[in-house]
């Protein structure tokens, strides 16, 4: 069975290396002609839905969500704060969430290609190293992505975590929320287990993705929030996942 997924998986990558070659050029004609939105939408979501797809065709990896009903209609803008387990999750937010950016590592703008597209969608890029002045960053560009009417997707543990281990979470998140004053919606699921981040050979098998109500209009402080939003998140993976929490953290509190 392992040979059989390391086959579909090589398959996967040489189809993922081919998708991001010929959606390269048009692509990136478009993210030069269209406003951000329309371009968030043709370029971003068009091929994080073709990823999808084609993990799901070749490497059996399919999903199941939960909670879609919390996800607002009106055009209100959250901070969306997700467990980060995998790569699959980057594909698949942007489908479930939309229209959004992303915070990440500014290295990730310097991958040929990829990287030269996704800094046309506006990400909020931060310099991990530079802990002070990338909260400062999330802040000011958080606040003006959210004016715009676009949810800022953040992952608090700042890297991916496998399954059965937890890291303590950023107040980046709820501290933008507050900031703002708009909600958070919360996103927990089990892709770690489909999608290893030590490995690259995917397994066949259902992601389970659950969303919270939105946590919005509550007299709590940034600390409070963000354990409210960590607790919330960690026990729902715990429900969601076949692969039991250890116990340890890789950042004690």
């Amino acid at each position: 069975m392992r040979f059989i997924n390391a086959v579909r998986s090589v398959v996967f990558y040489l189809a993922l290396v081919l998708l991001t070659c010929l959606w390269f050029l048009p692509s990136f004609i478009l993210a030069f002609i269209l406003p951000l939105r329309a371009r968030v939408h043709y370029v971003q979501r068009a091929y994080c839905l073709c990823v999808i797809w084609l993990l799901r065709l070749i490497c059996g990896v399919r999903w199941h969500v939960d909670g879609v009903q919390h996800i607002p209609r009106d055009g209100t803008a959250c901070v969306i704060v997700s467990k980060h387990q995998s790569t699959w999750e980057t594909f698949m937010l942007p489908l479930l969430l939309s229209p959004q950016v992303p915070v990440l590592k500014q290295e990730l703008l310097s991958i040929p290609l990829f990287g030269w597209l996704l800094k046309r969608i506006h990400p909020i890029a931060i310099d991990r190293n530079k802990k002070t002045n990338a909260l400062k960053q999330v802040i000011q560009q958080g606040g003006e992505r959210l004016k715009l009417g676009y949810h800022v997707l953040i992952f608090p543990e700042g890297t991916r975590v496998a399954p059965g281990q937890r890291k303590a979470f950023s107040k980046s998140a709820a501290m933008l929320a507050r900031q703002c004053a708009v909600p958070i919606l919360a996103v927990a699921h089990n892709s770690g287990e489909y999608w290893p981040n030590h490995s690259w050979i995917k397994t066949p098998g259902d992601i389970r993705v659950s969303i919270s109500p939105a946590f919005a209009d509550l007299d709590l402080s940034t600390s409070e929030l963000n354990d409210l939003v960590e607790h919330w998140i960690n026990e729902r993976v715990e429900q969601l996942s076949n692969t039991r929490f250890t116990g340890a953290y890789r950042n004690p509190k």
